[in-house]
């Protein structure tokens, strides 16, 4: 039934290939833009944001042209478009979405679809998560839910997109085919999204056969977490074959492997990108003329885009608090470069490392000049050093600094979790995958409160979503050793933390800090269940990437 709705339908328009098929005639489509969060899967952002995005990218070059060529000459800030999304910026040669005040860079990708489908007529399809808002499922999932809900049907399954659920239009819930859990869906109309041409075929939603799709060696959705390092990304071709159902998918080709660990070589080590993607994002002049800007490796060639990035408003007010222990602090884990490497760029400001500091007009400092270069101690990373000033500022100020390009982290790092209880019990019952052993279980329980010195808004009060919230570990050694290092993560602060939340767009809220957690015991969409044979191993190293290691039991 499900493939039926897929094959040989105009309207089902999952994404395709804009400019890279010849011999197809133009047609109107919308374009639709996405990003990968933290588990794989693949959220649209909304149709103003995308509609934002087309036009800087149609933009006439000469508007944008700046001296030199650099990082941010072709750069989306999206915080133009959306007061929320301030601190995020689209770098488009790399297709990567990164974010100023972390450093965390995600991909990000452009597909085409039909006028007709759920896309032109802005209407999202969003499940439930275990915060209590909603979702957004990937724009092909939407399309093919769109579809069969406009044909009357009461059921469809999502097999055939590669994932395990069935869908009841009737009851509007989604269910686990294995653990039967059930999740809440609903239906959504927002903005549609921006109408562009395409000179190649559309996707289409099953058993496509279209370039992209081929590229990308898979139908259906990344069901499991993968890390995305910048560093020494693997070409795809050199990815260990996986099933589909835990394909690594993206519109650039790029074969991502779960939870690499970066491998760091010289001062520093800038994202080296294999991303041989045959289709090209549109064209100031046409669909097929020529167009001045950069021409990345991806062969995605752009215009020059005059980006202002954002600086933080509270910088100046934060070191007027203590100028001099804030630059203590920077000192003690930067050494001061005499020459500045010229070819490279401080991805603080985005400005090259030989230029002014890019927050020299937002960060005041007697001591330290706007050109002044600083490397950091362990890691050899160079930066300007009020950049690194204005970071810290803008910080949790604990006297301890994390590298913004490998995450190493110079002292004792803590957090800005609320006030809270954390509370552990064992039972009998296994969970998938570790059948040979009962089950940790975690409670931590955070009620709403006022925002704190330390939190994005000081004296405005935070919302407790889905709390209290359950985790489930295996009661093995490596079990225990997790529970052991998240004891010493939850008295550091580490857990949680007070911000906006990737799943509901909600602010002043607690949302989990990059310490992923099972709330589930079985498979579900999220990919917060069992079984994981990689979870312990990759909560160590997301532990160890907050500073919490052994050595930590051993103190």
């Amino acid at each position: 039934m499900a493939a039926a709705l897929g094959a040989g339908s105009g309207s089902a328009g999952p994404p395709g290939l804009p400019n890279s098929v010849p011999g197809h005639t133009a047609l109107p489509a919308v374009a639709v833009w996405e990003w990968q969060d933290e588990f794989g899967r693949w959220r649209p952002y909304r149709g103003s944001v995308c509609s934002f995005i087309e036009q800087a990218l149609q933009a006439p070059a000469q508007k944008g042209r700046r001296s030199g060529a650099g990082l941010a000459s072709s750069s989306i800030p999206l915080g133009q478009a959306d007061a929320t999304l301030a601190p995020y910026v689209i770098d488009i040669p790399s297709l990567m979405q990164f974010r100023q005040d972390t450093g965390t860079m995600r991909s990000v990708r452009r597909h085409l679809f039909s006028q007709d489908s759920a896309a032109g007529q802005g209407i999202v399809w969003e499940w439930q998560n275990d915060e209590g808002g909603w979702s957004p499922y990937e724009m092909k999932v939407c399309v093919f839910l769109e579809q069969a809900f406009t044909h009357g049907l009461r059921h469809v399954d999502l097999s055939s997109l590669g994932y395990n659920y069935d869908i009841d239009f009737v009851l509007l819930v989604q269910t686990n085919k294995t653990s039967k859990f059930r999740r809440g869906i609903q239906r959504r109309v927002d903005t549609p999204y921006p109408v562009t041409t395409a000179t190649g075929p559309l996707h289409m939603a099953v058993a496509c056969s279209c370039q992209q799709c081929l590229l990308n060696s898979g139908t259906g959705p990344i069901t499991t977490r993968y890390r995305h390092s910048m560093i020494n990304l693997p070409s795809s071709s050199a990815v260990p074959q996986v099933s589909s159902r835990t394909a690594a998918l993206s519109s650039s080709g790029l074969g991502f492997v779960p939870y690499n660990k970066p491998t760091l070589s010289g001062a520093r080590s800038a994202p080296r990108l294999n991303t041989q993607s045959a289709w090209a994002l549109p064209q100031p002049g046409g669909a097929g003329g020529p167009s001045p800007g950069l021409s990345a490796s991806n062969g995605v060639s752009v215009p020059n885009l005059l980006v202002e990035m954002p600086k933080p408003s509270k910088v100046n007010q934060a070191l007027a608090v203590n100028p001099s222990e804030h630059e203590r602090v920077v000192r003690k884990y930067l050494e001061e470069l005499r020459g500045a490497p010229a070819d490279e760029d401080c991805i603080i400001c985005m400005e090259k490392l030989a230029s002014p500091s890019g927050y020299s007009d937002a960060c005041e400092c007697k001591t330290i000049k706007p050109e002044a270069v600083g490397q950091l101690t362990k890691c050899q990373h160079a930066f300007h050093l009020l950049c690194v000033l204005a970071m810290y500022a803008n910080g949790n100020k604990d006297g301890s600094l994390q590298c913004p390009s490998c995450k190493t982290i110079y002292g004792e790092k803590t957090g800005t979790q609320p006030k809270g209880k954390m509370e552990v019990s064992t039972f009998t019952q296994s969970l998938p995958g570790h059948q040979d052993c009962g089950t940790i279980q975690i409670v931590y329980s955070i009620s709403r409160g006022i925002q704190g010195p330390e939190h994005p808004n000081p004296g405005m009060p935070y919302t407790a979503r889905g709390f209290p919230r359950y985790c489930y570990l295996p009661d093995n050694e490596k079990g225990r050793k997790v529970l052991d290092l998240l004891r010493v993560a939850w008295k550091r602060r580490l857990i949680f933390t007070v911000g906006t939340s990737s799943t509901t767009g909600e602010s002043n809220t607690v949302v989990w800090n990059e310490i992923h957690h099972k709330t589930e015991m079985d498979t579900n969409l999220s990919g917060h269940g069992y079984p994981d044979p990689n979870y312990l191993d990759n909560v160590l190293a997301e532990l160890a990437a907050q500073g919490v290691t052994e050595a930590c039991l051993r103190q």
